[in-house]
């Protein structure tokens, strides 16, 4: 996949294009299901599948106190991206001046004489243009003076008629639901990180752990314990996995995300690993003195094997 990250990027004579235009935050089923779609279409008319998106959500520059965290970091995004088959994508900046372009101006400025689109793919309640005052009806329009053709998709409702959503992933994501979340996401919930030095205690206590850094792209879900992956240059490692201040001790910095790699004793100091959380086993507990952590800890571990399908090295000998 190509990546542009300004219009001006866009080589002369690129395309004709297929186009589609959204935030894609999580490119969860409901925006894949959008991207096929513009796959289709362009292998049908031989055109280049095109997705326009945005260096940030437009509510962190247009009503900052409205703007949700975001499920995904821009280069998560684009990795997401990627693995759909898309030709391009091209993440312009949501600044001032794009914010403020007139509707026509929009199209007349990207779609039509950088992207040479000849077929536009939006959702029903796709706006554009300063102030949302472009409209499905309005792209019909100018789809008509500048030619190209505009195709609506339906939204991908899986459930008691409630179309998936990014806000819909992130309240599953608050309540820790992370195996809903999944379905929805059409892969698990991840957070990519740094691995950090941190205090020491999982070694202490026979479960070293791999701290990632405060500064993780993704968003984290629930204080609580999960199942799930850590995955390091490729590697995947089957992993118990920590949320959470650990309140039984004191000092440990709020929303720290540390992960067991079940039965391996690695060294992923100042590696950048992703951490995948497949179910919640529980929540964040208090306890009153460390032999009754160190049991639970046990029993963490052992549900994490058992839910992930890991078998002990004196079994398989490595990790599944």
């Amino acid at each position: 996949m190509r990546v542009f990250h300004a219009v001006a990027e866009i080589p002369d004579g690129w395309g004709p294009s297929a186009v589609t235009i959204g935030k894609f935050d999580g490119v969860h089923t409901g925006h894949r299901a959008v991207i096929d779609r513009l796959r289709a279409v362009a292998a049908e008319r031989g055109l280049t599948s095109t997705i326009i998106t945005f260096d940030r959500n437009p509510l962190e520059l247009l009503a900052p106190e409205k703007c949700p965290a975001s499920l995904v970091s821009n280069a998560q995004k684009l990795d997401l991206l990627a693995s759909t088959g898309v030709d391009a994508t091209l993440m312009v900046a949501f600044d001032r001046a794009l914010a403020g372009l007139d509707p026509e101006d929009f199209v007349h400025t990207i779609l039509v004489d950088r992207l040479h689109a000849a077929a536009v793919l939006v959702g029903s309640d796709f706006r554009f243009g300063a102030r949302g005052a472009g409209d499905v009806a309005m792209l019909r329009r100018l789809g008509e003076k500048y030619g190209f053709d505009v195709e609506l998709i339906d939204d991908v409702r899986p459930e008691h008629g409630r179309r998936v959503s990014s806000t819909w992933i992130r309240e599953l994501l608050a309540d820790g639901d992370v195996r809903h979340a999944t379905e929805l996401l059409g892969s698990a919930p991840t957070v990519r990180g740094l691995v950090v030095h941190g205090a020491a205690r999982g070694r202490e206590l026979g479960f070293p752990t791999a701290n990632l850094s405060p500064e993780s792209e993704g968003l984290i879900p629930a204080d609580g314990v999960y199942a799930g992956w850590l995955t390091d240059a490729g590697e995947r490692y089957p992993a118990a996995i920590s949320v959470g201040n650990n309140p039984t001790f004191e000092g440990v910095p709020h929303k720290q995300v540390e992960a067991y790699v079940l039965d391996r004793d690695l060294d992923l100091y100042d590696h950048t690993v992703e951490v995948s959380f497949v179910e919640r086993i529980r929540g964040m507990v208090a306890y009153t003195g460390v032999e009754p952590l160190i049991a639970q800890i046990a029993d963490d571990v052992q549900r994490a094997r058992e839910l992930l399908g890991a078998a002990q090295p004196d079994d398989a000998g490595e990790p599944a």
